[in-house]
């Protein structure tokens, strides 16, 4: 089975539709752009399945160059035969491969090589065949290196242990058998540290969850916990025998004490490695997927448009610093309050809020979640309701800043806002994180974003690439303003780099706002393919051309006109959005003949014709938006069977973390999610739902809330 059968065959799809793929990634395509405008050589494959495509389209091509680089080292040794030439070839895992390998492996001196440079190899095949006579044999090998007949059978022993070892057959029923029934166990003694509940510990490897692999590996990584294995040797011996002895007694007690001795010394701790290590993989692979989902959820969370917006970030001695932008985030004006200890100033506070509320018609507070919030949230409440006596309606909302910080230090921060101390910047990233989620959070890394679980102790590698496609999916399902699009948001479209992202603002400063799409040839190094990449998900609004403002792509624009002059619609009808029967003329005109007259696939045509109905849609608009509040709770006034409104703040691999106001997030676990058995909480709840919960325990001392979804769930 070649490779793109193999990838078709794994993600259930059509080996055509892989093929198609590929060509296309071998092309330099983006899996973006193919899984928007290449849907007819896809088969309309979305961007989830694509990036698990080209995942293992990397795998597997590097296997396939392991297997050649391989099967040249076999043949310069001259041990290459037909046999061996079919296991390599036939290997379809890295670990199968290198097992096969193992035994033709350039090695360090071992024991057994040091016993084959004293000639003692036949006397080790003489052992293993169940020949005869073995302690006469072994006097034939007594020379100045060999003393003994028992140092000559001791020499034999560590060859049998090796060639024993090296065995992909053994191995491989090996480690089968210790994925089955290794245990986990842990030990440790240190007080009051976060790893107690793994002090005396032990679970079956099979059964521990991808937190638990990661929580004892990072207490082993501190030196609070001694993690081991414990395995089932008698098993694992019982294997050897049945695979290695030679049916002669006297030989058998020889081999078997190789045996224990191979398995003990080098079979099991290679295996153990291999455990732990395929553990912690498979561990860093499910609190990937979780980070993956949650930062989708975050990235893709509806901005709040056509309001002011003021941005809070909470301090206590260096007070708090406050940000008021305009409805299209530009930045208007910032001061200081110090409502909180040591000044505690709540009176004057409030008199500075309310007037920059009144002064720039500020209608929600972005409030940073961080020290200082509880606090700062009595002095919002306050307000608002002086304000509501005074006929001005305020909110606001409990914004994530993680990583507020990491933005207003950047490089990035100090180009944007060079006259502003880094305090001021932080409490503007706050306010944008509501205006506009994504196009503020993709100027920081998605690591700092707060919404990931153990994810210090995950690959970086594996966590980047990872991160980068979900943050390069999200700005392109969404499209990008052209003319109001920063660097950071620009170098995450389809073939845009930060080198392009750049030249594409300077190109603006320069000659001003981007009239058409077309005018991005004209900027520094961006080529006929990088424009073909990007230029889909490039909007300009009120542009030369209204096609411009939609993710039509413009290789498609004449295509587009004549579906809409076929369909009695005009240029100005997708200026001013007039579009709404379009898909119902469609049908009644026939997608085959437009087909026929346009030489589009039925995909494209779909696809225009949906954003025709709403041209320069954001899909973000059809989800929940934020919890805006106007009033506060503190945890003691938690009382067990209220049902309150939250939001979800992170989702683990065993619940969902809900604030619901108090300034302390609840669990709801994974058995309390639904009323029906949940294996995966990502299927029932995401970063930024907005939900209904049942208090169940409050632990005030230890400042944990236990909730409940049972019989609630989901507010649309």
């Amino acid at each position: 089975m070649d490779i793109l059968q193999k990838i078709a065959k794994e993600l259930g799809v059509a080996p055509a539709q892989v093929e198609g793929a590929v060509k296309l990634l071998d092309e330099g395509a983006t899996v973006p752009f193919i899984a928007r405008y290449r849907k007819e050589a896809t088969g309309s494959l979305d961007d989830e399945v694509l990036r698990k495509l080209a995942e293992r389209l990397v795998y597997l091509r590097s296997l396939e160059e392991r297997k050649e680089g391989i099967l040249k080292s076999l043949e310069e040794q001259g041990v290459l035969t037909d046999e061996l030439k079919a296991e390599v070839l036939k290997a379809e895992t890295q670990t199968r491969l290198e097992d096969i390998y193992l035994p033709f492996r350039p090695k360090k001196r071992t024991r057994a090589t040091i016993a084959k440079e004293k000639g003692l190899e036949p006397l080790s095949i003489h052992i293993m065949k169940g020949m005869p006579d073995v302690r006469k044999e072994a006097r034939k090998y007594i020379t100045e290196a060999v003393a003994t007949e028992d140092e000559a059978i001791a020499g034999a022993m560590d060859i049998i242990a090796e060639s024993v070892s090296e065995d992909p057959a053994a191995r491989g029923s090996l480690r089968a058998l210790l994925a089955r029934t290794a245990v986990i166990v842990t030990s440790g003694s240190k007080e009051n540290t976060p790893y107690e509940t793994y002090y005396d510990y032990r679970e079956e490897a099979r059964k521990m969850p991808g937190h638990r692999i990661l929580a004892i590996n990072r207490g082993e990584k501190e030196d609070i916990l001694k993690v081991t294995i414990e395995s089932d040797t008698d098993g694992a011996i019982r294997d050897l025998r049945s695979k290695f002895l030679s049916g002669r007694e006297e030989n058998d007690a020889i081999i078997l004490d190789a045996l224990k001795d191979s398995y003990k010394r080098l079979i099991f701790p290679a295996l153990e490695r291999e455990l732990r290590n395929a553990l912690t993989e498979k561990a860093e692979d499910g609190a990937i997927v979780v980070f993956k989902e949650n930062l989708k959820s975050v990235l893709m969370q509806p901005p709040v448009k056509g309001m002011s917006v003021m941005g809070y970030d909470p301090g206590f001695r260096t007070g708090c610093k406050i940000a008021v932008l305009d409805d299209t985030g530009k930045f208007l004006e910032n001061t200081t309050i110090y409502p909180t200890v040591p000044q505690r100033d709540v009176e004057g506070s409030i008199r500075k809020l309310k007037t920059l509320v009144k002064k720039h018609s500020v209608s929600v507070v972005s409030l940073g979640n961080g020290t200082a919030s509880r606090e700062s949230e009595e002095v919002l409440v306050e307000l608002i309701e002086d304000l509501k006596k005074e006929g001005t309606n305020l909110s606001y909302v409990i914004t994530n800043e993680a990583g507020a910080s990491v933005y207003s230090a950047s490089e990035l921060a100090t180009k944007e806002y060079p006259d502003l101390d880094v305090t001021v910047r932080g409490a503007i990233s706050i306010a944008r994180r509501l205006q506009d989620p994504m196009a503020e959070l993709v100027k920081i890394d998605p690591k700092s974003i707060g919404v990931g679980q153990y994810q210090h102790d995950i690959t970086k590698k594996k966590l980047d690439e990872s991160l980068t496609g979900v943050v390069e999916d999200c700005v392109n399902k969404v499209g990008v303003d052209l003319n109001l699009a920063t660097p950071s948001l620009l170098s995450y479209v389809s073939g845009i780099n930060k080198t392009l992202a750049k030249n594409i603002v300077d190109y603006r400063d320069e000659t001003g706002r981007f009239a058409s799409r077309s005018e991005l040839k004209k900027v520094k190094r961006l080529g006929d393919k990088a424009f073909e990449q990007c230029a889909g998900f490039l909007r300009i609004t009120g542009g030369k051309e209204p096609l411009d403002r939609t993710s039509v792509h413009p290789e498609a624009y004449a295509a587009t006109r004549t579906i809409l002059k076929e369909l009695g619609f005009s240029k100005k009808d997708v200026e001013t959005g007039s579009l709404t029967g379009i898909e119902k003329a469609a049908q009644e005109f026939g997608l085959n003949k437009l087909m026929e007259l346009t030489g589009l696939g039925e995909y494209t045509i779909r696809d225009i014709l949906k954003e025709l109905t709403k041209p320069g849609r954001d899909p973000r608009d059809e989800l929940p938006k934020p919890l805006f509040k106007q009033g506060v709770m503190e945890l003691k006034d938690l009382q067990e069977g209220m049902i309150l409104t939250g939001t979800v703040r992170n989702v683990s691999d065993f619940g969902a973390f809900v604030d619901i106001g108090v300034h302390q997030d609840g669990l709801v676990h994974i058995s309390q999610l639904a009323d029906v058995f949940v294996k995966n909480p990502l299927d029932f709840v995401k970063t930024g739902d907005v939900v209904e919960v049942r208090v169940l325990e409050v632990d005030i001392r230890r400042k944990r809330i236990s909730l409940s979804m049972k019989g609630l769930g989901k507010r649309k």
